[in-house]
């Protein structure tokens, strides 16, 4: 099997599907509860985000529409270039709409910063942050998710949705990849 091949690349597994899965369920109950008698749209952010959320959405109970946004700052690195370019924009107007930004990773916090400031020019009713894994140890920007899965320390992370190169967003847990990898 593919993943068991993609396994060797890992240094450690930092959660595993089933402790994903729980945490997700929780993020959904709480943004039920947040979200009650409302209709958010959930703003997905490309590529990573895919996978959180769609198992997100499956966990809100109540109607909510989506979209997505393609924003990059790394340009293939491993790090923020800090210079943040949107290679793709949303496909509907959001103004009066409840946002909740959906991304995989809060790191520098420089994309999402950026992204923040740029949607509310469309006049939102809210925008929240929903990431699946925070690295506070990398924060370059004043960024604070409403949501987060977990809190991972400052090593590269793959899997569920995460990658390195294109590879290993197949992965069903998250791992840290061995330094040697990406060096």
């Amino acid at each position: 099997m593919t993943t068991d091949l993609l396994r060797n690349d890992m240094e450690k597994i930092l959660f595993t599907a089933g402790e994903i899965q729980t945490r997700v369920e929780e993020l959904g109950d709480r943004l039920a509860e947040d979200y009650r008698g409302k209709n958010p749209l959930f703003l997905g952010v490309l590529k990573g985000c895919f996978v959180f959320m769609a198992d997100l959405m499956r966990c809100f109970p109540q109607p909510c529409s989506m979209d997505f946004m393609a924003v990059s700052s790394y340009k293939g690195g491993t790090s923020t270039t800090g210079a943040v370019e949107i290679t793709k924009d949303l496909t509907r107007d959001i103004e009066g709409l409840d946002v909740v930004i959906v991304e995989d990773i809060l790191d520098s916090g420089v994309t999402l910063n950026y992204l923040r400031d740029y949607l509310s020019f469309r006049k939102p009713a809210s925008i929240r942050i929903a990431t699946l894994l925070d690295k506070p140890e990398r924060r370059r920007a004043p960024v604070t998710a409403d949501y987060c899965g977990f809190t991972v320390p400052d090593e590269f992370v793959v899997g569920y949705g995460l990658d390195y190169g294109e590879k290993y967003r197949n992965l069903p847990y998250i791992g840290v990849l061995k330094h040697e990898i990406y060096s």
